[in-house]
């Protein structure tokens, strides 16, 4: 049976959730990675607001579509990233609140337990996110962690993301981290590190985009064969290399678009990501979940691209044997 294709409106927050879901239910896409930034879903106003999610429903259901997937990254990034100026952008005035660390990460996680409330009352299975991550100025900065510092910063995210797991467990809520440069896991050993550091915990998984693990030289489908049990989720999102001699995969500081850049996000089909291969390692895991395309491509039409997209994605995901 074919999985159901949703757009994450992530990028798409300055679309009026109305006009998004017209554009939706006209594509054809099943329906939405929810993500709560913009007036697409606003996590305290779903909690204090008693027909509030009941509205978003109503609006998605007069087009067709349903939420299968909640989506929280950048508060999420707020938990356990050592906080600096750069974080007020992508956080509610209420979680950056003074802008002392301490209080910002705490809010943050305050902010994620309400979220958990938040994916009950919409009656959504799934949460994805981050994590942010107090040892990622390590992995490619000097001085180096050593051994110690990153088990410390293991225990330090293990400990943060204790009581978001514990209400998820309680809300039977799966918690799935995007696998993802600045994040506590961000390839296959250090996602496998992460599980160790939290025991195994079942409501917690990943949330697999093979775009984040291409350009560090990573098969993505051996990411998926690794962790058959743990892929809750599931981004679709392609890039393209242009390492030509004089670029690097560091991208030189160079925002998207800038052709100084060594890769760039693409619509899907338009990069160099072998989504045969992809596609095959979900069927071989046996990935009955949701595919949601994270649209992006600073060189495309975006309603021309998201729609183009789904076709592709369409045409992929062809049934295992």
């Amino acid at each position: 049976m074919p999985r159901p294709i949703l757009l994450f409106s992530g990028q798409w927050t300055n679309c009026p959730f109305e006009e998004l879901t017209q554009k939706l239910g006209e594509w054809g896409y099943a329906g939405l990675e929810l993500a709560c930034w913009g007036d697409h879903f606003e996590v305290q106003r779903a909690l204090s607001e008693d027909e509030y999610c009941q509205t978003k429903l109503d609006q998605l259901a007069r087009h067709d579509l349903q939420i299968l997937v909640l989506s929280n990254h950048r508060v999420s990034q707020a938990v356990c990233d050592r906080i600096e100026p750069r974080h007020r952008k992508i956080l509610p005035d209420y979680v950056w609140g003074d802008g002392d660390p301490a209080g910002v990460n705490e809010r943050a996680t305050a902010e994620m337990l309400a979220t958990v409330q938040a994916a009950q009352r919409l009656g959504v299975g799934t949460i994805s996110g981050f994590s942010g991550s107090s040892i990622w100025n390590g992995v490619l900065g000097y001085p180096a962690c050593n051994p110690d510092e990153v088990q410390e910063g293991l225990r330090d995210f293990a400990h943060r993301f204790r009581p978001i797991l514990d209400a998820c467990q309680s809300a039977g809520i799966r918690y799935a981290l995007e696998v993802h440069p600045g994040q506590i896991a961000f390839d296959v050993f250090s996602a496998e590190m992460t599980l160790d550091a939290l025991d195994g915990r079942e409501e917690f998984g990943f949330t697999f985009d093979p775009s984040h693990l291409h350009w560090q030289g990573i098969d993505p489908a051996e990411f998926l064969k690794r962790f058959p049990e743990r892929i809750y989720h599931v981004h679709i999102k392609d890039l393209a290399m242009t390492l030509n001699g004089r670029t690097g995969v560091l991208n030189s500081y160079q925002p998207y678009g800038e052709p100084r850049r060594g890769w760039e996000y693409r619509s899907p089909g338009h990069g160099g990501i072998d989504w045969e291969s992809v596609f095959r390692a979900l069927n071989a895991i046996r990935y009955e979940g949701p595919l949601s395309i994270e649209w992006s491509d600073a060189g495309m039409d975006r309603d021309f691209g998201a729609e183009e997209a789904l076709k592709f994605v369409q045409r992929l995901d062809f049934p295992a044997k």
